[in-house]
């Protein structure tokens, strides 16, 4: 799927997605995820080639002719494979779909959801090929109601670049995501971005690193926001009692599905940590199952869950998502994740596809 707009992060600048999708079947009826992992293993440790042969040779097979009681026991299978989470968690999904369009109930029903009927929308923008093309994109997507604006940061692009932001839009919700770009030899240059009323720093520092982030924060004002180093509830126990970050962004591929974003959910709420959905370019599944997701309790910030349109010139789902112009997603009541599939345009972009029974 080619992208409307390269998205460029602090590790790499893509013009198109490769998505690995899983459809599971049961009793006449199908459920649909999406393996979240981009094309490289740059954000984490796996990529789409990855994803395919772990789902295919270990994760699939522990799961056909297994009586599961519900979706919740899925997860725990395919426990004994080390990482991978994205790629377990795309059968993990499929198989909650699967389940609530079974029972005839909203996939976010059927997960615990419902806290609101239309959940926040914040828009991630990746780093521009100049300052003045950044600030123009962030005046559309104003003008196009989302609630919240996220840029992304690196070496080079930080904080002569916030400032530039936020003289031309000082009152705007604006948060920093440097996709684990600095060190602590860089906290001179993190804290100067104390000065300009940040929402917070996402994931300034390692990919696996909780304890230096822990000694960052304690030299921060503004709130550090934990993305790659928290795959687990156990993590973000671990995260919450040292301090190391004082919001937590849930993306389900990374903590492998609906089950244990739950629990990060939960602990994270028991603490008085708020939580939100990040967003990893997903398709229109992907981004229905975020929809679904974010409409738990403790979402209270606005995540990454944007329009169709901001990325894809056509969706794989029918209608495409769409925001409000107060910059907010209706939930939708249909069963399962609520949208339907556009059939004819998925068979048009399939690259491979491979059926296990």
């Amino acid at each position: 799927m080619p992208l409307v707009h390269f998205f460029e992060t602090s590790f790499d600048r893509i013009y198109a997605r490769n998505i690995v999708l899983v459809e599971v079947l049961a009793e006449g009826v199908s459920g649909w995820g999406e393996v979240t992992a981009g094309e490289n293993p740059f954000y984490n440790e796996e990529w789409t080639e990855s994803a395919w042969l772990i789902l295919r040779d270990y994760v699939a097979p522990r799961v056909l002719k297994h009586n599961f009681e519900s979706a919740a026991e899925v997860g725990a299978r395919s426990a004994h494979v080390r990482g991978h989470l994205m790629a377990r968690g795309g059968l993990e999904v499929a198989v909650w779909d699967l389940e609530a369009r079974m029972l005839e109930k909203p996939l976010y029903h059927h997960i615990g959801g419902g806290a609101r009927r239309e959940i926040p929308c914040g828009v991630s923008i990746g780093i521009q090929d100049s300052v003045p093309q950044l600030l123009q994109k962030i005046e559309t997507e104003l003008a196009a109601g989302y609630q919240r604006i996220k840029m992304k940061i690196k070496p080079g692009w930080d904080v002569a670049v916030v400032s530039e932001v936020r003289r031309r839009f000082p009152d705007i919700l604006l948060m920093a995501d440097a996709n684990s770009a600095y060190s602590l030899n860089d906290v001179g240059l993190l804290k100067a971005l104390d000065d300009f009323n940040l929402m917070m720093i996402e994931q300034p520092l390692a990919h696996d690193e909780i304890i230096d982030h822990a000694k960052l924060q304690a030299q921060l004002k503004t709130p550090i926001c934990l993305d790659e180093c928290i795959r687990s509830a156990h993590q973000a126990q671990q995260a919450i009692a040292m301090d190391a970050g004082r919001i937590i962004n849930i993306k389900l591929g990374r903590v492998g599905g609906f089950a244990e974003a739950k629990r990060v959910h939960d602990v994270a709420q028991a603490a008085g940590i708020p939580v939100w959905c990040g967003g990893m370019l997903e398709s229109g599944i992907g981004r229905a199952h975020n929809i679904a997701l974010s409409t738990l309790p403790n979402f209270t910030l606005p995540g990454d869950v944007s329009a169709s349109k901001r990325y894809w010139s056509r969706d794989i789902i029918q209608p495409p998502v769409e925001v409000t112009p107060r910059g907010t997603i209706a939930v939708r009541d249909q069963p399962g994740f609520g949208y339907e599939l556009d059939r004819e345009f998925l068979d048009s972009i399939t690259l491979r596809r491979e059926t296990i029974a």
